[in-house]
């Protein structure tokens, strides 16, 4: 038998396009050996060893940068959309662990698998939003979705995160099935699962009207919309959302669904650039459906976890506006909303984190009555991250609805952005009630913030806020990066 040639190159290359990913599984595997040393007193050390490797992994795809590697024989390809997505999610995970070392302490979580699995999670969405072959998309999101079943029931105590986890674990296992048999019809009817490859089927009509492939594609997209909560698809999202620790809600609205969104917009623009007819009135229907379902039904919660799991819903219909236009601008306004949202939401669920009085308590809204005043610096950040949210200047998100509703009447989709517009009109009545309730409403009995928060949960805020309001006074930097990195994905 010959030998199997040995390319040192290509395996160099291959381990380079997923060293960041790589820093986050070691760092996982370093917490869980430290865990089993270290004493109660020591536990806190953990989350901070958890925030080093992603700081380390966030230095690492800067020092990347735009450069293009791919590796693995093309199922991975760290190119500037790469990059761009790796900073948006490990930025999330950052300001998410700033937060867990107040949050472990007060929940008497102080365990190494919580951070363990926070970073398995990332890596596997870092993975995701850099996966060139459909296969590697599927190990990316099942390495991203396992830690967050687990997350999710993590305070096994609680009636409602048993239920959530499991009702997001079914749902789960649901659309990663049509996902992975969409991806069989799709290599069935094509020889191929290669993103590239079929770009060019397509480009050249190779694959056009084959029953087998629409069939796969239609599967394929069914998955997406599960994982990122379109709908018909969202049913699992408010009771997940509500049964986390919230904490883990924060993770999961911001960087769960722009790790699904990386790989939705890379295999979207890639396969049908510009949205043709085959593809585009099946995407302006879910947006449409996504952002009406949302805000209607948040409309009528009373919870505040609830009503952002809805809005988180009718947010994803904002950004699936962008992929339905589907050219540079759409992309663009796609990536910089969804930069802008991770720093809104989590904000919003960092405030309501400190506001509750026990983890399962405090969310209703009339719990909010008196914290303006009472507390009038988290009410200005709550007040700060809700108007965002509604889209209101001198905000990231008003930024952010300009761009996606503009990039929708320049490829002629005047109606959708008019829906748009309207749908964003309704919200601004849920997130404002909320601050009603803070600043208008009389207090009943004393209002008291239950928790000091430590200097590290008091910078993830700041840096929140500030993120929130740079990017709606100067997002002219921001939005350059964001076009540099969808053009990087068409070239």
């Amino acid at each position: 038998m010959a030998p199997i040639p040995f390319d040192n190159s290509q395996v160099m290359q291959g381990l380079a396009s997923v060293a960041p990913e790589s820093i986050l599984v070691l760092t996982a595997l370093a917490v869980l050996m430290a865990d089993l040393f270290f004493s109660e007193d020591n536990k806190a050390a953990l989350c901070w060893m958890s925030i080093a490797g992603v700081l380390v992994s966030i230095a690492t795809v800067a020092s990347i940068g735009t450069t293009l590697i791919v590796g693995f024989s093309g199922m991975v390809t760290s190119d500037g959309f790469g990059m761009f997505f790796s900073l948006v999610v490990l930025s999330a995970c950052a300001l998410v662990l700033l937060m867990g070392t107040g949050w472990s302490e007060r929940a008497g979580t102080q365990k190494g698998e919580f951070y363990a699995l926070i970073l398995m999670s990332t890596a596997g969405m870092l993975l995701m939003a850099k996966g060139t072959d459909l296969i590697t998309i599927f190990l990316g999101l099942e390495t991203l979705s396992i830690p967050i079943y687990v997350l999710v029931g993590f305070q096994r105590n609680r009636w409602t995160a048993v239920e959530g986890s499991l009702k997001y674990f079914l749902l789960g296992a649901f659309g990663a099935a049509f996902m992975l048999y969409g991806m069989a019809l799709i290599y069935a009817s094509t020889g191929t699962t290669k993103i590239p490859a079929l770009a060019s089927l397509a480009a050249g009509g190779g694959m056009a009207g084959t029953p087998m492939f629409v069939g796969g594609l239609g599967l394929l997209l069914v998955g997406f919309a599960f994982k990122v909560s379109l709908a018909p698809f969202h049913m699992w999202t408010p009771d997940a959302y509500e049964g986390a620790p919230t904490l883990v809600t924060a993770f999961m609205s911001a960087a769960v669904k722009a790790a699904g969104f990386a790989a939705l917009i890379r295999v979207g623009l890639l396969l049908f650039p510009g949205a043709p007819a085959a593809i585009g009135p099946v995407l302006w229907i879910l947006a449409v459906l996504t952002m009406t379902v949302g805000n209607l039904t948040a409309l009528r919660q009373d919870n505040v976890k609830r009503i952002l799991a809805y809005s988180s819903i009718a947010h994803a219909g904002y950004i699936l506006v962008g992929l339905v236009a589907g050219d540079v601008l759409g992309g663009q306004a796609s990536l910089f909303y969804l930069l802008t949202y991770s720093f809104m939401n989590i904000g919003a669920f960092g405030v309501l984190m400190l506001i509750a009085q026990k983890e399962d308590e405090g969310y209703d809204i009339g719990a909010l009555r008196g914290i303006g005043f009472k507390y009038p610096v988290l009410g200005a950040l709550l007040t700060l991250f809700l108007i965002s949210l509604a889209g209101i200047p001198p905000t990231g998100g008003f930024v952010g609805k300009f761009y996606l509703f503009s990039a929708a009447v320049k490829n002629g989709y005047i109606w959708l952005a008019v829906i748009g517009v309207l749908n964003s009109a309704v919200s601004v009545y849920y997130y404002l009630r909320i601050v009603v309730y803070m600043y208008f409403m009389p207090e009943e009995g004393e209002v008291v913030v239950p928790h000091t928060p430590p200097m590290s949960y008091a910078l993830a805020l700041c840096a929140c806020a500030a993120a929130v309001l740079v990017l709606g006074l100067l997002p002219g930097s921001v939005l350059a990066l964001a076009e540099q990195s969808v053009l990087s994905l068409l070239m």
